[in-house]
């Protein structure tokens, strides 16, 4: 049993979570629902800090957490998006939102800290419960999942009217640059 954990882990580490991932347990052993309404996961989105590495719009891309992967180009299904914010990803920047995720073998694909020794998923600055994970997902599922370039209207939607983000978006549009999403510089609403 031990060394089929192992082989997980070693892909894993490879980068090649994907569909393989849906038969794992979940962190917090509830399947993943569509509890939660976009309003709730895109809160989570920006309190968990999400936005620091995948960007408002989900683009991804490097930013000061590190080079995120793409949330809009994603194949990623709900379940696999909850395991992933659950567990995080061993050996990559991806935190764990589980407290004491990898503190017993059951949790998170059935590795401890011991296993992966230095390639432990960094903890986050803030750890989030089942349904806020579960809200997160749903909202990455909903609205951004599959989506082209970021538009004026999503920036809009994320930050309402006013935002320095989407005046700047809304300046590159109007110029004929295109909609190349900025980011805000830190955390918060792009103020």
């Amino acid at each position: 049993m031990k060394a089929r954990h192992y082989a997980l882990a070693a892909a894993l580490l490879a980068g090649s979570i994907g569909a393989g991932t849906a038969t794992m347990r979940l962190a917090h052993g509830q399947p993943a629902g569509t509890k939660g309404g976009a309003d709730e996961g895109k809160r989570v989105f920006m309190r968990a800090n999400c936005m620091g590495c995948h960007k408002w719009h989900g683009g991804g891309g490097g930013g000061y957490g590190g080079d995120a992967l793409s949330l809009r180009n994603t194949q990623l299904d709900q379940e696999q998006i909850v395991e992933t914010v659950s567990c995080g990803r061993p050996g990559t920047g991806m935190p764990h939102f589980t407290r004491d995720a990898y503190d017993q073998n059951d949790r998170c694909f059935g590795l401890t800290k011991k296993d992966l020794g230095d390639n432990v998923p960094p903890e986050p600055q803030i750890f989030l419960r089942p349904n806020e994970i579960e809200a997160v997902a749903n909202y990455v599922v909903t609205h951004l999942k599959g989506k082209g370039e970021p538009t004026l209207p999503e920036c809009l939607d994320f930050f309402g009217e006013g935002s320095r983000v989407c005046n700047v978006l809304k300046m590159n549009e109007e110029s004929g640059g295109g909609a190349q999403a900025p980011s805000p510089s830190g955390q918060g609403h792009g103020g």
